[in-house]
């Protein structure tokens, strides 16, 4: 995978002088620093970037460039990743379970803000991480609908436990907070709502005053057609239930956006290797390429559809079942996909809002998935 110097109008360009016989995610900085600057400008606390989603180094580049100055990190390659291209940044070491090999480089390389979901994981911080001036969030989960997918099926302690893990936290010297993940791509905001003032519930009984409040990842980005997600709407949420819920002892607040952020700076282009019998569509990516997420997050079906010489397909949509290039049948997308009628073989369909997780999870299995990154003014046309 590599950047092209070149920097393309926009994806139909791409295709009509390029031509690819290879997947290409197609990138617009100006897009990316964009939504970075609309986190930086309404949600009302600190916005740092889970790595994971996109760690590539011109996304990270170009968040610093707009502003950010915090990264949730959850390996030591992403540590250190990010102390090589932003030294000074903060970072938010939030994978609550970690080798004791995985602990000793963070600690080494200056990581000073943790969590943590059960005891045993406290009990190797406890022992291994210095208390002073370093911050554990305790993560909890809630059975919240509304996310394309459940975090807490991994990790979260309950509410109960919560507590008691946040009063040793406290007993231990360290500076107590909270966190949790409302779960990807989550476009109801009232799960916010609960996982806050949940919050504020653990921090009563637990009797301890907590110094900042993680409300997670979570936020969506544009995946399905019509009207895009409003973030304002999720961060004056956030901003009142907070207000609301602690009163006076309000925490500061902290987000972890990946998706929200980086998901609608990159359209992925694809192209059809066969149109058999008129009914499946065979790409040259897939479930195991830069398409992963789909069986799990579900399809977008914001997809442009392009002949080779870069002009718009306009057919009435029909439905059909779209595989990937693989020898392996799961290779396949989940239901139906609606794409024109006079779609042909050669042609190159377009997935928009694929900046999360297309390029990370590609596994190039049986030698396809090889993606080109290249830079576009748009993203779209």
């Amino acid at each position: 995978m590599g950047l092209s110097k070149t920097i393309w109008t926009n994806p139909s360009e791409i295709i009509r002088i390029k031509k690819p016989d290879h997947p290409v995610l197609v990138f617009a900085p100006t897009v990316l620093q964009a939504t970075a600057r609309r986190f930086l400008r309404g949600f009302p606390g600190l916005v740092t970037y889970a790595v994971k989603s996109n760690p590539d180094e011109i996304v990270i580049e170009n968040l610093l460039a707009a502003g950010v100055r915090g990264f949730d990190v959850a390996s030591p390659y992403e540590i250190d990743l990010i102390r090589r291209l932003a030294p000074g940044a903060a970072l938010h070491y939030h994978n609550p379970v970690r080798g004791r090999d995985e602990i000793a480089h963070a600690v080494a390389a200056g990581v000073k803000v943790w969590s943590v979901d059960s005891a045993s994981e406290l009990d190797k911080l406890i022992a291994m991480v210095p208390a002073d001036g370093v911050e554990i969030a305790v993560r909890f989960k809630l059975p919240v609908a509304g996310a394309a997918y459940n975090f807490g099926a991994k990790f979260g302690a309950t509410a109960e436990l919560a507590a008691q893990l946040l009063r040793r936290v406290a007993d231990a010297g360290f500076i107590p907070s909270l966190t949790f993940h409302p779960g990807t791509q989550c476009t109801d905001p009232m799960a916010w709502d609960a996982y806050i003032r949940t919050a504020a519930s653990i921090s009563a009984a637990a009797g301890v005053a907590v110094a900042r409040l993680n409300v997670g990842g979570g936020f969506p980005n544009h995946r399905t057609k019509g009207r895009a997600p409003v973030l304002e709407d999720i961060f004056a949420l956030i901003d009142r239930v907070a207000t609301e819920a602690f009163g006076d002892a309000r925490p500061a607040l902290v987000c972890e956006p990946g998706r929200g952020l980086v998901g609608d700076a990159f359209t992925h282009i694809t192209r059809v290797k066969s149109l058999r019998d008129g009914e499946h569509v065979f790409l040259n990516d897939g479930i195991y390429g830069g398409l992963a997420e789909m069986p799990l997050v579900g399809t977008i079906d914001r997809i442009e559809v392009y002949s080779p010489d870069g002009q718009r397909r306009t057919g009435a949509p029909v439905d059909r079942v779209v595989f990937g290039p693989t020898c392996d049948s799961v290779d396949r997308l989940p239901g139906h996909l609606a794409l024109p009628a006079d779609m042909a073989e050669g042609d190159f369909v377009a997935f928009l809002g694929m900046g999360a997780y297309s390029a990370a999870t590609n596994t190039r299995f049986n030698g396809f998935g090889a993606l080109e990154i290249v830079t576009a003014l748009a993203l779209q046309g």
